[in-house]
């Protein structure tokens, strides 16, 4: 027996859950399925958990766009809920001259991004504000802060469970069709069922595009490839020697190594950048050479034995090795051609800071 739902969200991570809660505020009838066990197992509990400023983004994408709404209506949301956060700012550092160039096209894209608010330091700047820190210039993000991630999805799951959303945890969609009545999913775990959806959104994740190929009717050439890109991040033992957010200029020989502070003033450093072909979150502790290398250009004084191996993430990526980055792509009717159906893939960083912002424009994306 097919049974009838108005709405089903397929991915309970951060994103997930905050489409599913603006949906069920405005009073759809919302079933969340999760293929884990348990919500936000991946992504969205293996990152920096840094509300970021949208600095970096290229002009007019959607990760410029959404960053920065996003951000603001977080920050809104953190202090409304009582999601743990604190904007803590974050510098951007110029190790050497030949890397003011750098820092000064971050504040260009900055400015043409909305973000307004950085403020110019020199090296005696940087020296006040961090003193362990080393450079020759940089700019003040202090818009940029930090969040309890697992907190966020917790206040997210319990506005859209208040407005009647439900949520179904070991229930991956193993198929589906789409048909003149609706979307039916054929729906595995303990009870496998098959749901007639009259709205789908496909927030899966690392599984989105293998769960729109399972829909018979999405068309094949909407789907973007998948590729998977994997990030360590060490820890430092002993008291926390930074305040604040630590982000080096990159460079093209270099791949700058991030210091973030989490709110039980944890340093973490990271991530570092490897393609990978498969989910797998080992860690591979060889890196740490390289770690203690990239970090001593801003942070001489980091002692040998004090990096620990701490955890690793994984990107969900639509372009490969030697491809320019990708936006995020959301797509709905317009794009793909199937009538109240939204998919969402390559929801990479700054994902968790623009969930509310994605939210947003889905909803609008079903409404219209």
């Amino acid at each position: 027996m097919t049974e009838r739902i108005d709405c089903a969200v397929i991915g309970a991570g951060a994103v997930g859950l905050a489409i599913a809660r603006r949906l069920a505020i405005a009073g759809r009838e919302v079933v969340i399925l999760e293929a884990e066990e348990a919500f936000g197992t991946h992504t969205s509990s293996r990152s920096s958990e840094v509300i970021h400023a949208g600095i970096y983004y290229p002009t007019g994408s959607l990760k410029a766009r959404l960053c920065v709404a996003g951000k603001l209506a977080l920050y809104r949301y953190c202090a409304e809920h009582d999601v743990s956060h604190k904007r803590i700012g974050k510098l951007i550092v110029a190790t050497a001259p030949e890397e003011i160039e750098g820092l000064n096209e971050y504040r260009d894209q900055a400015e043409i991004n909305g973000v307004n608010d950085l403020e110019l330091l020199d090296a005696d700047d940087i020296a006040r504000l961090e003193p362990e820190v080393r450079g020759v210039a940089g700019f003040l993000s202090p818009s940029t802060g930090i969040i309890d991630s697992h907190g966020l999805m917790l206040a997210y799951l319990g506005d859209a469970e208040d407005h009647g959303a439900a949520l179904a945890l070991a229930s991956p969609v193993v198929s589906g069709a789409v048909t003149r009545d609706g979307i039916v999913l054929d729906v595995g775990g303990r009870e496998s069922l098959d749901i007639l959806c009259g709205t789908v959104v496909n927030s899966a994740g690392f599984h989105a595009q293998a769960v729109a190929r399972s829909i018979t009717g999405i068309p094949p050439a909407s789907i973007p490839p998948t590729h998977y890109a994997i990030g360590h991040y060490y820890t430092l033992t002993g008291a926390a020697p930074f305040k604040r957010l630590i982000y080096p200029v990159a460079r093209r020989d270099w791949l700058g190594v991030h210091v973030t502070v989490d709110l039980g003033g944890q340093v973490k450093f990271g991530p570092d950048f490897a393609w990978i072909d498969r989910i797998d979150y080992r860690f591979d502790e060889t890196r740490a050479a390289a770690f203690y290398e990239a970090i001593r250009r801003y942070y001489p004084g980091l002692r040998d034995g004090t990096l620990q191996a701490g955890y690793t993430g994984i990107r969900p990526k639509i372009t490969g090795k030697g491809e320019p980055a990708a936006d995020f792509v959301i797509q709905g009717p317009r794009e793909h051609g199937v009538r109240r159906l939204v998919t969402l893939y390559g929801i990479e960083s700054p994902g968790l800071t623009s969930s509310l912002a994605i939210a947003d424009y889905v909803a609008d994306l079903l409404e219209h």
